[in-house]
């Protein structure tokens, strides 16, 4: 039976803290709140937990979740290049609602899914969200929800959607929801084939990204490139249906 942690209570916070850390270490399912809405974390570095991450939500390898980071240096662990651009966007935006993504270092023992060699990374603007990934390291984390349906944005939300799929609910109250992370690809910032894409407007807008880092967006796309942005909801490699 899944466990649901009262974080505004100091008396089992601290022992709530702990349960879930060791349920990410033995490779279980804790769903905790961010700075969007609530997420499923799994430990990124256990393919069967990020899998069943995707089994809780039914969905499948190509909807690779993002990776959530405790501090801004875990991004140039994570992402094998990070051009002068992304620092400047992280500089402004992190922690918050920004995801970035990038290629992936190619050393790095993990299985998100299909991924094409990139990686959705994000710093949360969230207390319990930050003390839990400064214990576990980076976390394989997509919204608290199943397939199709509304993102959670209170801890019962999510436990109504996944039950005992999760083994620790971590309940922070409500979230500043509904609206999701930005997503922007630099993938194409680092050999200057193209601009910087805006795949999804979340909490931060497209306004926002332009004056924090115009030179970004004035990067001419490439002939031998495509020239057509997709900006549907479900944009690809890297970014599954729905993020934190």
């Amino acid at each position: 039976m899944a466990t649901v942690v009262d974080c505004a209570d100091p008396v089992s916070l601290l022992p709530g803290m702990r349960e879930a850390r060791a349920a990410i270490a033995r490779g279980d399912l804790v769903v905790m709140p961010t700075d969007t809405v609530y997420g499923i974390a799994a430990d990124a570095f256990q393919p069967d937990a990020v899998q069943a991450l995707l089994d809780a939500k039914g969905r499948g390898r190509s909807a690779p979740p993002p990776v959530l980071v405790p501090n801004r240096s875990t991004l140039d662990a994570l992402a094998e290049t990070v051009p002068d651009a992304v620092t400047k966007l992280a500089d402004a935006f992190w922690p918050g609602g920004l995801t970035i993504v990038l290629p992936a270092r190619s050393t790095l023992a993990w299985d998100l899914g299909d991924t094409g060699g990139t990686v959705a990374l994000r710093m949360p603007d969230d207390r319990i969200a930050l003390e839990l990934l400064a214990e576990t390291g980076p976390l394989a984390v997509s919204s608290a929800n199943r397939t199709g349906q509304p993102a959670a944005q209170t801890a019962q939300d999510a436990l109504d959607q996944l039950g005992d799929s999760i083994d620790v609910y971590l309940d922070a109250g409500a979230t500043s929801g509904p609206l999701p992370s930005t997503i922007v690809d630099a993938t194409g910032l680092v050999d200057e084939s193209g601009p910087l894409l805006v795949l999804r407007e979340g909490v931060i807008l497209r306004e926002a990204l332009e004056a924090a880092v115009p030179e970004a967006f004035a990067i001419p796309v490439r002939e031998d490139e495509p020239d057509e942005q997709d900006e549907s909801d479900e944009p690809r490699p890297a970014e599954p249906e729905s993020t934190a």
